[in-house]
């Protein structure tokens, strides 16, 4: 129903959900391991917030497992770092879930953005 009372500000999204598709998007490009992600995250969110390491690799573990991404030990002996690509598997996974999210993201910003006009005069 359109006129549906949300109750939740300003997103539906959760955090974790937000640097799944992040990851997800990052490794359409190239192959990264998890400082890196973590810092090209930081790099273009204008170093305004970055996702934890806490966060971060446990995703890469649960990405990894579920088949959307694959990862390899730069030294295997060492097992110290790890890089990730993303699998055929993950880019139809990241296709959907952008899609699904497109919208949470448009309401957000325009919740944003109301607030910013009529509490702020931005």
């Amino acid at each position: 129903m359109k006129n549906q009372r949300n109750r939740q500000f300003p997103s539906k999204i959760s955090t974790t959900s937000f640097v799944k598709l992040y990851i997800l998007h990052l490794l359409r490009e190239k192959s990264y391991y998890g400082n890196e992600i973590i810092e090209e995250i930081k790099r273009r969110l204008n170093f305004k917030w970055e996702p934890s390491p806490g966060m971060v690799y446990p995703l890469l573990r649960e990405l990894e497992e579920n088949g959307y991404i694959t990862g390899w030990w730069i030294e295997p002996d060492k097992r110290s770092i790890r890089k990730y690509r993303i699998t055929n598997e993950g880019s139809e996974h990241y296709k959907r879930i952008k899609l699904l999210y497109e919208s949470i993201f448009i309401d957000s910003l325009d919740i944003i953005k109301c607030i910013l006009t009529d509490i702020y005069g931005r």
